[in-house]
């Protein structure tokens, strides 16, 4: 697990760089490793704007919820696209407000990349 800080929010979740890596700033890809099922993992946001936190049994990430052209769910986390695997079709309306998904923190995943 890593410990992570962003503008906005903190947390923990699973890293998949090098686990001898020194505390700093890294460019990373999110992965979720969990199917995304409207009103058990992913609602709506009572708040807008990005947002990370630990929640009751895992991790919660607040983002826009986008659905591209070919029908593939994309969490927009501050700047960065999430690519979600849906459990089912998501409700009539939902594409493009914001929303949180209730994740576990082993699902997850940090990947550190160089530019």
């Amino acid at each position: 697990m890593a410990q992570i800080r962003t503008s906005f929010g903190v947390t923990a979740v699973r890293w998949c760089g090098d686990q001898a890596a020194e505390p700093g700033e890294y460019h990373v890809e999110w992965t979720c490793d969990e199917d995304t099922a409207w009103g058990r993992n992913a609602k709506p946001a009572a708040d807008t704007g990005p947002g990370v936190r630990p929640g009751r049994h895992g991790v919660v990430l607040r983002g826009r919820l986008n659905l591209t052209v070919d029908g593939t769910a994309v969490m927009d986390l501050d700047g960065t696209q999430i690519l979600l695997d849906l459990a089912a079709p998501l409700p009539e309306g939902v594409a493009g407000t914001w929303v949180e998904l209730f994740l576990e923190r082993e699902k997850v995943a940090l990947h550190p990349f160089l530019l």
